[in-house]
Parts: structure tokens; C-alpha cells; sequence
């Protein structure tokens, strides 16, 4: 199974059902080590140093993600709202994006939903939807490898 993502005016919508517990999903939206294993899906790279990660309403977490043609971009976000392992919900203050992350128990794994809202028209496309199905996917490779490792 692969991510979907449906852009509906100012919002981006994506989901994914995953081989993992909600707590496992939780863990690696919230440490810095897996949030650079899978943050820049197929169309970037995070460096792992660059992930800084101060889980509680009104801290943050940034990263440096880095393109394909070596263009390097600092991302910065602040919590607005942490109810483990379910709800994660932080803003953008750059662009005034808000992304909540919702994780629910569905059989054995979890039902994944990222919900953007208020998205920059730079934002409003398909590849930006691309994007995130692409982080999606990313985040369930890396979750199947640490598996795979144990």
C-alpha cells in the first residue's frame, strides 16, 4: 500500500495505513534520528546532525533538508498541540502553514493522516501533494527497516 494525497483549495490531505503500532508511528514523528530518516521523502535528504527536537507545546523541531541539485533549506516549526501518541499539531511560522498528524490503531498497525491547512499558493500543487505522499511512504520504509533490524 502507498500514501494518497488529495489538495482541496488551501489544504493537502494525506494518509497511509502502516505496520506499526501508533506508538512506533508517535516515536518517529518526535525523534530526531527517525524524523531524518524519513522527513525528506523522495525529493530530498535530511541531514540527521541538523534535527532538533523540544517536544512540548510552544517548543519546536528544525531541520536542514538538502535537494537534489545540493540547495540546502532550514525548516522550523512550533508545537501548538502534543496528545501522545495520537495528535501532533505544529505551525510553520515562515509560511503559516498548520500540520496536524493523526495516528489511530487500525488492526496489528496505525491509519496515518497529515492534514495541512492554510498551505502558501507555492504550495497548492500536485507535486507539493506528490511531496508528502512521498514522506508518507518514506516514513513506512524506514518503520519496515527498523523492524527488519531488530
Amino acid at each position: 500500500m502507498t500514501a494518497t494525497a488529495q489538495l482541496i483549495d488551501d489544504e493537502l490531505i494525506a494518509r497511509r495505513r502502516l505496520a506499526a503500532s501508533p506508538d512506533r508511528v508517535w516515536a518517529a514523528f518526535t525523534t530526531p534520528a527517525s524524523i531524518a530518516a524519513f522527513w525528506g521523502g523522495s525529493h530530498a535528504i535530511v541531514r540527521p546532525g541538523s534535527v532538533t527536537v523540544d517536544l512540548r507545546p510552544g517548543g519546536g523541531f528544525a531541520l536542514d533538508t538538502v535537494a537534489a541539485d545540493g540547495a540546502t533549506h532550514r525548516l522550523a516549526f512550533v508545537y501548538v498541540s502534543i496528545a501522545a501518541p495520537r495528535e501532533l499539531v505544529f505551525d510553520e511560522p515562515a509560511t503559516g502553514l498548520r500540520t496536524t498528524v493523526s495516528v489511530h490503531p487500525a488492526g496489528e498497525g496505525a491509519d496515518l493522516t497529515v492534514h495541512q491547512r492554510l498551505l502558501p499558493p507555492g504550495l497548492r500543487t500536485s507535486q507539493a501533494a506528490a511531496g508528502l505522499a512521498s514522506v508518507l511512504d518514506a516514513l513506512a520504509a524506514h518503520l519496515r527497516d527498523i523492524d527488519e533490524g531488530s
